[in-house]
């Protein structure tokens, strides 16, 4: 992303964050968001460069002012007046921000831990059944059933907030679900300026494991680690760990193949 893009969202950002997150605000910025991707031409006119900064932010007011809430309406204006390079990066940017009003919530409400954990959880339930991955990629199944279908793993089951996102990461997925979600862990880990470390292991790691593991690597990254554990028994032994695009080699598979790779040069 460039420099550009990165100071749009900053600033649209900020002003969701000056709003009081909630799931209403949340949906509604979904809803608008679904709008406008369904209408090329408010979308169109709306992403208009165009056109000064400011009538585009006083056209998208003068569109959804009467039916959402003022917050909403303040978040809409805001992302209508900044410069996105499309208007499919307009709709982006205003989903982007429900996505974040959610995760918001959860972190006022104190239970952001639970929705990360249960959102990774599902995501790796969702990978390792093929049938469901399957029935959740599939485009040409309509979006209300999809979403039934999380409905019925998730509601009851697990936090609203993490049903919701779910929810909308089958509405909104691009490349798969699996790729959405791990996006919204990404923005999750942002909104505490945590980094998400992702750590295979041939076996489940214990309390006291998981804790040094946890220490060596803020200690490491110098700020705070949220901690995802996927079990793997072809790792043979060891863990690796993955920051970002960084990979952390330390299995006994991961040592054998740099070492036959060596011999192979």
């Amino acid at each position: 992303m460039s420099a550009a893009a990165e100071a749009r969202q900053s600033e649209l950002d900020r002003v969701l964050d000056a709003q009081t997150a909630s799931p209403e605000l949340a949906a509604e910025l979904f809803a608008v968001a679904d709008l406008l991707g369904g209408q090329a031409q408010l979308r169109n006119a709306i992403a208009d460069l165009t056109v000064d900064d400011d009538r585009r932010a006083g056209l998208a007011n003068a569109v959804f002012s009467a039916r959402v809430s003022a917050p909403t309406a303040t978040v809409v204006a805001a992302a209508a007046g900044l410069r996105w390079n499309s208007p499919a990066a307009l709709v982006a940017a205003i989903d982007r921000q429900g996505v974040r009003a959610l995760l918001g919530h959860a972190l006022a409400a104190g239970t952001l831990d639970t929705v990360e954990e249960e959102l990774f959880r599902f995501t790796r339930t969702v990978v390792a059944d093929h049938p469901l991955r399957s029935a959740l990629d599939d485009r040409t199944a309509p979006v209300a059933l999809r979403q039934q279908l999380v409905g019925d793993l998730l509601d009851g089951r697990a936090d609203a907030d993490t049903a919701a996102l779910a929810r909308r990461a089958v509405a909104r997925a691009t490349v798969s679900f699996e790729n959405t979600v791990e996006d919204y862990l990404a923005l999750a880990a942002d909104v505490r300026s945590r980094a998400i470390a992702t750590v295979t292991v041939a076996r489940p790691l214990d309390a006291e494991q998981g804790a040094r593991l946890l220490a060596a690597l803020e200690r490491q990254l110098g700020r705070s680690v949220n901690l995802q554990v996927i079990v793997d028994p072809s790792v043979i032994g060891g863990a690796r760990v993955q920051v970002g695009d960084e990979v952390i080699e330390g299995t006994v598979a991961g040592r054998l193949a740099a070492a036959e790779k060596q011999l192979t040069q």
